[in-house]
């Protein structure tokens, strides 16, 4: 199945400490610097359709606008809407071959009700890293496995799914 990996485009450059750098010397620069990233991202490792939605809803032209850099979606809302509307909009099309980046609760919660899998901002950034992004700052120890103790869990068959698609990022 052929996934569609939807990001909160803001949301994640104002969740890492090194596109919130970029973005405060301009908004252009954050944006420019997040789709570089995405773009040797998706050339590396993620071959399936990538969209990145941004907010347009205070300055933006009366229609959604879209656009295309190295195979990497860009949508910008129309005035008046926010780029969440449109994050949910996607997800209910693509229910569950959606994957969504953000560290909103209420698009996770979306996601969750029609079936598609989410990750929080500062989670795909070390993807990111791990994945041989440029994202700087990204030295966090990854989280060591403990040794399993009593009874086997086995997580929810939808929690499960959720995993398996995410694996793939």
């Amino acid at each position: 199945m052929a996934l569609h990996l939807i990001i909160d485009g803001y949301n994640l450059i104002r969740q890492s400490p090194w596109l919130q750098e970029l973005d405060a010397q301009g908004l252009e620069t954050g944006r420019e610097a997040l789709l570089a990233i995405l773009a040797n991202y998706r050339r590396a490792r993620w071959p399936h359709k990538t969209t990145v939605v941004f907010d347009g809803w205070q300055g933006g032209g009366l229609k959604e606008s879209r656009d295309r850099h190295q195979g990497v979606t860009i949508v910008y809302s129309r005035r008046g809407e926010k780029a969440d509307e449109v994050i949910k909009r996607l997800l209910t099309v693509e229910r569950e071959r959606g994957v969504v980046v953000t560290s909103d609760r209420e698009i996770q919660d979306c996601a969750q009700r029609v079936g598609a899998a989410w990750i929080t901002a500062p989670e795909f950034e070390r993807r990111l890293a791990l994945a041989g992004g440029t994202i700087e700052d990204s030295e966090e120890p990854s989280p060591q496995k403990t040794p399993k103790k009593g009874a086997a869990h086995r997580l929810p068959k939808q929690q499960r799914r959720r995993q398996q698609r995410l694996k793939k990022l």
